[in-house]
């Protein structure tokens, strides 16, 4: 069964209007354009148009942060949870003046071999050299506490870029189990190493050519390909003046790269002032989702309480993607400045970087304390929040009442007994019921009535049925219906 045909005409739809817009521009003129802007009021769910259902009831979890999973809801809402700063946290965990921070970019591994945190970051140069840096590096036990003083690594000569990734100690080559990713002189280039300290170029020259000076590196497990994220300052159909927009690329082997489409472009109907994206990065698979964080920049802004001509304030939104090229934003700020004008952070705040430690998610970012270009030698820094694993957004119900949430179908085929809900319903509950597709109805002895009530916090909690299981539902297409009091839903999974 096809996508709903209402949100595949709306879909086709924007694409056909994105293709004609930049065939009327010529800068972006010949870039695919695969940005999306999540805006559920138009049923713009935000996912590829290829996609069919049902979808599969595994890999999961499956997370609620867009509209693709809900066939139908009643009196739900959605939230967008932001992470919440801890005093408890040393903040600015690596600093300006002691550890040389010089830029908001970084990328945090842990060690299989060691168990040790190692972060790389972008560090200033004796001469402070605006336009030339280091790369950095530290470890930590933790992940909070890094161990000075940082060591500079060997680099050639390098713009800016701390985009760094681990192979792991399997690769087939240990002399390239790292690789770098950097900008210089015109574009995006890579280098490798053995220990993450001593580097040496993969190919001589730029490998993918691009105007602005951001690039990342990742690895995208879903679909085992390199992805390279750079940025190019344009002009555009649907944007006034010059910006920042940001492109990807994919590669099977690092040497050999795609034509690069946009991914995020600002739009002046959809978007308030001089909106532009300065990266996106901190991708992370959780299930058939990868989630990133975006870096958008507000030049026309200044934050409160800092002087006239200290310009800039800059917040994270998250960013998503279903089949890896198309990729969503959310127009909702996530993660923000500090309200305090003495604060580090009070004037920028960017995620860089997550990492999964346990039931957490680590989330590493960069911060300003007074704008876009102000001291930067000092004030640009790298600080630490942390949230619940996979509560990015929530489902609640409006007010007092009870809401439902109605999933689109699901194949059961697969070795599933147990549904699993990540929720936090302490204050109220949750219950489910499991319907059949073909009837409408829902299985015996897995009906709302059968359901134990889930009136706990918790990441991980079993839904239990009094007179059946999901043996009940095997090789079935079924549809997975909420019902949620004074509680959030935040994802569902089905496992052995």
């Amino acid at each position: 069964m096809k996508i709903r045909t209402i949100s595949l005409l709306l879909i086709l739809l924007l694409t056909a209007y994105t293709a004609s817009a930049d065939e009327n521009s010529s800068a972006s003129a010949h870039r695919e354009d695969r940005s999306v802007i999540y805006r559920p009021d138009e049923g713009i769910p935000g996912h590829a148009p290829d996609i069919d259902l049902p979808i599969p009831a595994q890999p999961g979890p499956h997370l609620l942060i867009d509209d693709y999973l809900i066939a139908q809801s009643t009196n739900i809402e959605r939230v967008v949870i932001q992470p919440q700063r801890d005093t408890a946290i040393p903040n600015p965990i690596v600093t300006g003046p002691e550890d040389r921070c010089f830029q908001p970019y970084l990328s945090v591994i842990r060690d299989p071999q060691t168990g040790r945190y190692r972060i790389w970051y972008g560090a200033w140069r004796d001469d402070k050299n605006t336009g030339r840096s280091h790369l950095a590096t530290m470890e930590s036990e933790e992940g909070i506490h890094f161990i000075r003083p940082p060591q500079l690594c060997e680099t050639p000569e390098i713009q800016f870029g701390s985009s760094v990734l681990d192979r792991g100690p399997k690769h087939p080559d240990p002399s390239a189990r790292y690789v770098y990713s950097y900008w210089l002189d015109g574009g995006f280039r890579l280098l490798i190493s053995a220990d993450g300290i001593r580097w040496r170029p993969l190919t001589e020259g730029v490998i993918i050519p691009h105007d602005h000076d951001i690039t990342g590196l990742s690895w995208d497990p879903i679909r085992q390909v390199y992805v390279a994220t750079i940025s190019t300052y344009i002009t555009g159909a649907h944007w006034s003046g010059q910006r920042r927009t940001t492109m990807m690329s994919f590669s099977n082997d690092l040497l050999h790269w795609e034509k690069p489409w946009f991914v995020l472009t600002p739009s002046d109907r959809w978007d308030d002032g001089q909106t532009q994206f300065y990266a996106m990065d901190g991708y992370l698979a959780r299930g058939p989702l990868r989630i990133g964080m975006v870096k958008i920049l507000r030049d026309d802004l200044r934050a409160t309480g800092t002087e006239e001509g200290r310009f800039g304030r800059a917040h994270t939104s998250l960013a998503w993607s279903r089949d890896g090229r198309t990729w969503v934003r959310d127009r909702t700020e996530f993660f923000e400045p500090d309200d305090n004008p003495a604060a580090w952070d009070h004037a920028h705040a960017w995620i860089d970087d997550q990492l999964i430690v346990r039931d957490e998610v680590y989330l590493y970012y960069g911060g300003y304390q007074q704008g876009h270009k102000m001291n930067r030698f000092d004030e640009r820094q790298i600080g630490l929040v942390k949230m619940p694993l996979d509560r990015y957004v929530a489902r609640r119900a409006v007010g007092t009442e009870s809401g439902t949430l109605k999933t689109v179908l699901i194949a059961l085929t697969g070795p599933v007994n147990t549904l699993r809900v990540n929720v936090n319903a302490s204050g109220g509950q949750l219950r489910a019921q499991i319907i059949n597709a073909d009837t409408g109805q829902a299985l015996p002895g897995l009906t709302f009535s059968d359901c134990e009530p889930i009136t706990v916090d918790s990441l991980h909690a079993p839904v239990h049925w009094r007179k059946g299981d999901l043996s009940a539902a095997a090789g079935k297409h079924i549809q997975v219906e909420f019902e949620i009091m004074k509680a959030d839903l935040f994802a569902f999974e089905f496992i052995q």
